[in-house]
């Protein structure tokens, strides 16, 4: 008997022997506000990535609703955060850091998180009674922190450069401002976990094109304690813990395991896929971000197939451990979209099909 989505990812995710290796497909608003219809033609031809599709029903003069995706419109967030985006459909920067002086700690105040969200208020009801749901209909249950929840939350309240200060100077401040954001996540942690969601999710970007941000020695004495109170509540409650990076992320991949990641969600060549298949394969799991900066937007067909082949190939095994998602952002053609469509649907079975023993 066929597994479900719910029974596969997990088994995927713990390395117990799935049925196939799950996928996703990212798109970006800009990318709809790029492609139009086209993309809603490939979105048709794979309905395996996209099951549930319908064409027509996307309203193209809406591509965000949230003004953080909006060019040439500043908005402060909950936290006092001033942020700014000079492309529709993705995300902005922080302009206006409430803490660039450290004497306005005397005076701020983070947001309320049982009421209050990163940009707008928070409905706890609704979202458990969303899990409730899923659950009941057998669907993968997911919490999660939002994006940036703690290092990029650091800077964009300090700005980067003095961020960078505080952790090279040994800033006493700079601990206190950490605790109180571990506390405030773990207010959000503890509601997820109340629902008893099968993954949590925590998202924030640690790394550059070459180095992380922070060194692992730095990592270790500022990081990675806050991220390991942080997991130990999920994996307490038996939830698998995800966390995802943009960036170059080798120099710390240890002091993330160490932490208590599960499922790591690193980008490929920015980090090398013989890098990744020496260092974290058989560790924990790679839900692996593919390329978006050159084979995926530039690449011919077969470079695009060639790349998923060889990642299948050198990071996954029948045991599972191995998932996909991309991230489509322009310039990248439907052509190319389509093409990687293709691609995964082609190996997404390679290692229970015959072909991986072959």
């Amino acid at each position: 008997m066929a597994l479900t989505h719910r029974e596969n990812y997990l088994r995927n995710a713990r390395r117990e022997g799935p049925e196939w290796m799950p996928c996703t497909v990212a798109l970006s608003g800009a990318t709809w506000n790029q492609l139009g219809q086209e993309l809603e033609e490939v979105c048709a031809r794979h309905p395996i990535l996209f099951p549930g599709f319908e064409k027509g029903k996307r309203d193209f003069a809406r591509i965000e609703e949230e003004i953080v995706y909006t060019p040439g419109v500043s908005f402060t967030d909950n936290w006092g955060c001033v942020w700014e985006s000079p492309i529709e459909g993705l995300e902005g920067i922080v302009s206006g850091h409430p803490l660039a002086d450290w004497s306005a700690m005397e005076t701020w105040r983070p947001p309320d998180p049982m009421a209050q969200a990163d940009r707008a208020p928070v409905d706890w009801a609704a979202n458990l009674e969303n899990v409730r749901k899923t659950k009941e209909a057998g669907g993968l249950t997911h919490g999660g922190l939002p994006h940036g929840y703690l290092f990029m939350r650091l800077y964009y309240l300090r700005g980067f450069e003095n961020l960078m200060e505080d952790v090279a100077t040994g800033e006493p401040r700079l601990q206190r401002l950490i605790d109180i954001l571990v506390e405030q996540n773990l207010v959000i942690v503890q509601q997820w976990l109340s629902a008893g969601v099968d993954i949590m999710e925590f998202a924030e970007d640690l790394g550059t094109q070459k180095a992380s941000c922070i060194g692992a020695r730095h990592f270790a004495r500022w990081l990675t304690p806050a991220y390991s109170k942080l997991m130990q509540p999920a994996h307490e409650s038996s939830a698998l813990v995800a966390l995802h990076s943009d960036g170059y992320i080798m120099d710390i991949m240890d002091e993330l395991l160490v932490a208590g990641v599960d499922i790591i969600n690193p980008q490929d060549l920015c980090n090398g896929i013989d890098d990744l298949a020496r260092e974290v394969k058989g560790r924990a799991c790679i839900r692996l971000d593919i390329d978006r900066q050159t084979v995926v937007p530039f690449g011919t067909r077969a470079e695009i197939r060639g790349l998923i082949e060889e990642e299948v190939r050198k990071l996954g095994s029948s045991e599972g451990g191995l998932e996909m998602i991309a991230g489509i952002y322009p310039p990248t053609p439907a052509e190319n979209v389509d093409a990687l469509c293709d691609a995964m649907e082609e190996f997404r079975t390679y290692w229970w099909d015959g072909r991986g023993d072959a």
